[in-house]
Order: C-alpha cells, then structure tokens, then sequence
C-alpha cells in the first residue's frame, strides 16, 4: 500500500519551506515545468525546482481549491494572483510505495500566467545556482 505524501506537500506549501523536500523526493524523480519543454529528471533538479516553486508560488493568495486522489497519484488544482494576474493550474503529483514523489508535473493558465512564471522561476533558478557556486 502506498504512503501518500500529499500531507507532506500540504505542510510545506503552507510554511513556505523546501525543508523536507529532500526526503519527500524519490531520487529518479521527474519535474514536468510548465516553461521548460523538456522534462528535468532527478532529484537534485526537482527539489531545487521545487524550492524555486514554494517561493515563487509563496504569496499570501496561494490557495488549493481542489484535490483529486487515487492510489499513488493527485491533481491538486490550486489558484493564486501574482503580480496583478489571476492564475489557476493543477499539480499532478505522484508518489511510490515509499511515499516518495515520483513525478510532479505543473500545468498552468492564461498564457500571460505562464509569461509570468516563467519569468521569476527563471530568476529565482539563477539566484540558486549563483548563491550555489558562491
């Protein structure tokens, strides 16, 4: 039986923290960016992504409307307004036997939402790897 680890994700997204991001990622994890066209595989680069995520996606407005489960998968739809622009998206999320994410893929609305994200995930990605190399 799997270990969901959705409450996990709940927890982090609520505290804005990538603490615990490590241990909730399975090492052959894949991120599927809504701007980025190929798939980022790895658990070094889906928990640096996600990271990225929680502060970028970290406002005050960030809020999971909906949440759809079956075993070893969700689609969390969430809402959010950044910079003046109503966004909406799905975290399709899902996980292994170990409770372990497995594959986390974000999909997101309107195209000026994506322009948006693309944008400060791009920033916040470059400041990672400066303050990485530092």
């Amino acid at each position: 039986m799997h270990q969901n680890p959705i409450a996990t994700w709940h927890e982090l997204v609520k505290a804005r923290s990538a603490h615990g991001l490590e241990a909730l990622i399975a090492d052959d994890a894949v991120f599927h960016s809504p701007v980025v066209h190929t798939p980022q595989v790895g658990k070094a680069i889906t928990v640096q992504y996600l990271a990225a995520a929680l502060q970028v996606f970290g406002t005050d407005s960030f809020r999971y409307v909906r949440e759809l489960q079956a075993e070893g998968n969700a689609v969390l739809e969430f809402e959010l307004e950044l910079d003046g622009i109503q966004i909406n998206g799905v975290d399709m999320i899902e996980w292994n036997d170990a409770g372990q994410i497995t594959e986390f893929k974000v999909m997101l609305r309107p195209l000026k939402a994506v322009n948006l994200i693309h944008q400060k995930m791009a920033a916040m990605l470059q400041a990672g790897e400066s303050a990485a190399r530092a």
